[in-house]
């Protein structure tokens, strides 16, 4: 299979757009990318991360998110491949470089790839404890987002599960963060940002019902389930309703791989 059979278009954005439409068009389309573009050309690509990162970068002052552009986050971590590349060879290049796949033909950008189009090229065997994450890095309803942003852009995750007194209560996520980071931008004054942000807690834009999979779940039910629901991370519990693990679309890749 060639890597022209999986590849999707992606959604596009202009660099001079602001940060706050980029939020609005990825929450709208349910994606955590988008293509940069302007003037026909490809400038390279706006994720979840880098708008997580730039709306709590201190540097940017208190500028509301309309404010900012779209230029100022954009990211230069793909890999570019010919529409003829073998989909296995497409697998170990994302994994290595841990970026989107563009797929080119006579030098123009014809569609791209992401770890979720790869998850439907394969049939998974064994089961949930095979491909999860051992003891990832967890949240507590009372940290500080401020907290949480960090460690997201510290260790390279989008999600964390919240945990409280053992039990899994829910999940954070980097797009949790960013919205949040947005709105605190637009409604909370400048000479007040910096005390006011420690007010801020995960229990306040977590989400709460989080869905889960067991240990003994089938590693292909769960990537069935991660592209159905549109999920990008699930927690493992044990028979006991312990968490013991978490799975993401990347660390699925890196199965593949492996």
């Amino acid at each position: 299979m060639q890597i022209k059979d999986i590849m999707v278009q992606p959604q596009t954005i202009d660099k001079a757009d602001t940060i706050s439409h980029a939020l609005d068009v990825m929450d709208k389309t349910n994606t955590r990318r988008l293509l940069v573009k302007h003037g026909g050309d490809v400038m390279g690509v706006l994720t979840m991360r880098n708008l997580t990162k730039e709306l709590g970068t201190r540097k940017k002052g208190a500028k509301p998110a309309s404010s900012l552009h779209v230029a100022t986050a954009v990211s230069d971590n793909y890999i570019k491949v010919l529409s003829d590349t073998n989909v296995n060879d497409a697998i170990t290049l994302m994994k290595k470089n841990n970026g989107v796949i563009m797929v080119s033909e006579n030098d123009e950008i014809v569609g791209w790839v992401t770890p979720k189009e790869l998850m439907k090229t394969n049939h998974f065997g064994g089961y949930a404890a095979e491909i999860m994450q051992k003891d990832p890095i967890v949240a507590s309803p009372g940290d500080r987002v401020s907290h949480i942003r960090h460690l997201i852009l510290d260790n390279d995750i989008g999600r964390l599960p919240v945990m409280d007194n053992g039990k899994l209560v829910g999940i954070v996520t980097e797009k949790d963060v960013a919205k949040a980071m947005r709105a605190f931008r637009d409604v909370v004054s400048g000479n007040q940002q910096d005390s006011r942000i420690k007010n801020l807690i995960v229990e306040d834009i977590m989400t709460r019902g989080v869905k889960t999979v067991y240990s003994n779940t089938s590693a292909s039910d769960v990537v069935k389930m991660m592209i159905e629901e549109k999920i990008s991370g699930v927690p493992v519990l044990n028979l006991e309703n312990e968490m013991v693990g978490f799975i993401t679309r990347r660390s699925v890749v890196n199965v593949m791989v492996d």
